[in-house]
């Protein structure tokens, strides 16, 4: 159904989730290369992300077909980066109807206007994880029940629809996989923004180690249109950059800000009774997402590891060092004034 020969980016091109972090900058992208750009966003939504941007917002959302229909008559090209993304929820079938359903919806539509090519933003959070510290890949073994989480699960079943409507020859998605995009643009924040606004303003003492793959979220967004060029349908490829323990993550974060890192390392187990607490918190004060969530503990005990090599190979893709993703990412949250 498609091929990984050069494909030109068909104009318009649809962006979801444009008003978030990672879909804002492939946006950005596609019209620095000139492509005319439609964007997809939620009646009441943020579109600080979007400001000064010449592009055609039209509002909707993933679950009202109508205006799915309405955001891709006429597309060429869909970059489907929308999705809930939180690593603690109230109710999980929430993010299930948004990453799953949604997903299948817009597909669906897409396909059916004629789109000559989806990229599917998954996550490297769908992939295995080595247990012995070393880089996954596309290839890794993994299964449903290895999900840790609502976020981590509804994307495991999403990645499963995009592959069921690209075998039934009903969709030419390729699909993308970033793991941890830090830099500008992050407004909500991500998890990981608000550990580094955290950690950079001096409120982290302390720690649970554990291990991330750091990639600069512009590098990502140019990951995506690689994508869309040199993909082949139905495969997926890993957007990443460089893997680094927390306390290597705090003590680069620390160094750029003049603090001293943290020094106490906690022990996994001791952070379950807190992550309870927190989250039991939230739930009585229908708060929101706690800063410390006990999927998140669950998922700290592995290292998070990637190679990006397939995408390299296959797409010519390329990323900076972690330490310049974390420069940008500070540099960005110190002009919106989050940190001090």
């Amino acid at each position: 159904m498609g091929t990984s020969r050069q494909n030109a980016i068909a104009g318009p091109a649809l962006v979801t989730g444009a008003s978030g972090f990672v879909g804002s900058r492939i946006a950005r992208a596609l019209l620095r290369q000139g492509v005319e750009v439609r964007v997809l966003v939620r009646p009441g939504a943020s579109r600080a992300n979007l400001k000064g941007l010449d592009l055609e917002i039209c509002e909707g959302d993933l679950s009202d077909p109508v205006s799915l229909g309405r955001a891709v008559r006429g597309i060429g090209a869909v970059f489907h980066a929308a999705a809930d993304y939180r690593l603690w929820v109230p109710d999980p079938s929430a993010m299930f109807r948004v990453n799953v359903d949604g997903t299948r919806a817009l597909m669906s539509a897409a396909a059916d206007a004629g789109a000559a090519r989806i990229v599917y933003t998954s996550s490297v959070a769908t992939l295995g994880i080595n247990t012995d510290g070393r880089p996954a890949d596309e290839q890794t073994a993994v299964c449903f029940e290895d999900m840790i989480g609502p976020y981590k699960q509804s994307k495991f079943r999403a990645e499963d629809a995009v592959r069921a409507l690209v075998r039934d020859k009903r969709a030419p998605v390729v699909i993308v996989n970033p793991s941890t995009p830090v830099g500008p643009g992050d407004v909500r924040p991500t998890p990981t923004g608000r550990l580094i606004v955290e950690a950079a303003s001096g409120r982290m003492p302390a720690y649970v180690e554990t291990g991330l793959n750091i990639v600069h979220v512009d590098d990502v967004a140019e990951g995506h249109l690689a994508a869309y060029r040199m993909g082949e349908i139905g495969e997926r490829y890993i957007l990443g950059g460089d893997d680094l323990s927390l306390g290597n993550i705090l003590a680069i974060l620390s160094r750029m800000v003049g603090r001293k890192p943290p020094s106490v390392r906690i022990p996994h187990a001791a952070v379950f009774p807190v992550a309870w607490m927190a989250e039991a918190w939230a739930r009585l004060t229908a708060g929101s997402e706690p800063f410390v969530t006990l999927d998140g503990v669950r998922m700290a005990r592995k290292r998070m590891y990637f190679s990006s090599r397939k995408a390299e190979r296959v797409l010519g893709y390329r990323h900076r060092t972690a330490e310049q993703a974390l420069a940008d990412a500070v540099a960005w949250f110190r002009a919106s004034g989050v940190i001090p």
